[in-house]
C-alpha cells in the first residue's frame, strides 16, 4: 500500500483489501464450483494476514489497545472486527473447516454486545469521529450470515437496526440511508449523503435485505449517475467539481468518485441491471487499463491501490442466482 498515506489507511486499506478478496473468491466458488478447494485454501491464507499484529496495528494505533485482546472490554473495535469476521463467515460458506469457530463465536458475540449498548445502536469505527455507516454495515452483514449459519442467533439485533435505519437514518433530500451518524445525537443535520458511501451502503444491503436494497439502489442511480463526459456515480449529488479529492472516493474527476463508480458495480450486478454495469465496467476499463500477463488480467492502477482492484472483483461476482449477469 502507498506509504504516503499514512499507517492507518494503510492498515485500512490492507484490510479492505482482503476482506474484498476472500468475499471474491466466496463469490466465485458459487458461480464455480470447481474452484472451491483453492479458494477455502486463499481466504484461509487470507485470514492468516488480517490476523498479525502488523495488520491490528492500524486499529491498535487508534483505540490504544489490541483489537482482539480486549474482545470483553467496550471499546468499539467495530471495522477491523467485522471485516474479520466476515471474512470467517466467508470462510464456512464454501465449506472451510472449523478452526476459527471460537474466534468467530467470540467477534460476533463481542459485536452485537458492543451494538446493544450503544444508545443509538451503532458503534464508531474510532474515537471522537463519526460513526461511519458504511463500516456499521459490515459488522450487520457479518452478523446477518452468522445467523444463518446458527439458528438465528443475532437476527434480531440485525433486525433491529435495518429497521432503524429505514425509519430513523434517511438523508431527507434524497432518500438514501445517510453517510454518516453521531453517536450523541444520531442523525447529523444538514450532513450530506457521499456517492461513495452511498454505493457501498447499497452493496452491503444485498447482502441483508433485497427490498431495503433495491429501493436504494434505484435512489442512488436517481441522484448520483452522471452521463457524461464519462459515464459513473457522482460523489456529491448536487454539484460536480471537476477537479477533487477524496481519501475514500479517490481522485474526484468531472465529479466522478471512482470507489462509488466501482461499489455500484456490485449492486448492478445483484439486480442484473446490465446496462448501467456494462456502462460503468467500460468506464473502469478507460480509468484501469486491463493487461494480461502470464493468462492473468489486471488493472493496472492496482500497481498504485491494490484495493481498487479486490473491491472491483468482488462487486463484479456479486451472487444472486435468480438474475442472470454476464461475468
Amino acid at each position: 500500500m502507498p506509504t504516503a498515506i499514512g499507517d492507518q489507511f494503510q492498515g485500512e486499506w490492507t484490510l479492505y483489501s482482503c476482506s474484498m478478496l476472500a468475499k471474491s473468491l466466496s463469490n466465485i466458488s458459487l458461480l464455480y464450483p470447481e474452484t472451491k478447494e483453492g479458494s477455502i485454501v486463499q481466504i484461509d491464507s487470507l485470514i492468516s494476514i488480517v490476523l498479525s499484529p502488523e495488520i491490528r496495528w492500524y486499529d491498535t494505533l487508534r483505540w490504544g489497545e489490541d483489537p482482539l485482546e480486549n474482545l470483553d472490554g467496550d471499546n468499539s473495535h467495530i471495522s477491523y472486527l467485522s471485516h474479520l469476521a466476515w471474512m470467517i463467515g466467508n470462510y464456512k460458506k464454501i465449506g472451510g473447516d472449523d478452526k476459527y469457530n471460537e474466534l468467530y463465536h467470540s467477534l460476533c458475540k463481542t459485536m452485537s454486545r458492543r451494538i446493544k449498548a450503544s444508545d443509538i445502536l451503532n458503534c464508531p469505527t474510532y474515537p471522537g469521529e463519526y460513526i461511519y455507516v458504511p463500516d456499521m454495515l459490515v459488522a450487520i452483514v457479518a452478523l446477518s450470515e452468522y445467523s444463518k449459519y446458527y439458528n438465528g442467533k443475532y437476527s434480531t439485533i440485525v433486525n433491529r437496526w435495518i429497521h432503524k435505519a429505514q425509519t430513523e437514518w434517511l438523508d431527507k433530500n434524497t432518500g438514501l440511508l445517510v453517510s454518516c451518524l453521531s453517536e450523541l445525537t444520531g442523525i447529523i443535520e444538514d450532513m450530506g449523503v457521499k456517492g461513495a458511501y452511498s454505493a457501498l451502503n447499497c452493496y452491503y444491503l444485498v447482502l441483508i435485505d433485497d427490498n431495503f436494497a433495491k429501493s436504494q439502489y434505484e435512489l442512488l442511480k436517481k441522484y448520483f449517475i452522471k452521463e457524461s463526459p464519462i459515464f459513473g456515480l457522482k460523489e456529491y449529488h448536487n454539484y460536480s467539481p471537476i477537479l477533487g479529492f477524496d481519501i475514500d472516493a479517490g481522485p474526484i474527476l468531472f465529479g466522478l468518485s471512482p470507489s462509488g463508480t466501482a461499489f455500484a458495480v456490485g449492486s448492478a450486478t445483484y439486480f442484473g441491471d446490465s446496462v448501467t454495469r456494462k456502462k460503468i465496467l467500460k468506464t473502469a476499463e478507460i480509468a484501469g487499463s486491463t493487461c494480461v500477463w502470464n493468462e492473468d488480467r489486471h488493472y493496472l492502477l492496482a500497481n498504485v491501490a491494490l484495493v481498487g482492484e479486490a473491491i472491483m472483483l468482488a462487486m463484479r461476482t456479486t451472487v444472486n442466482f435468480s438474475t442472470t449477469v454476464s461475468k
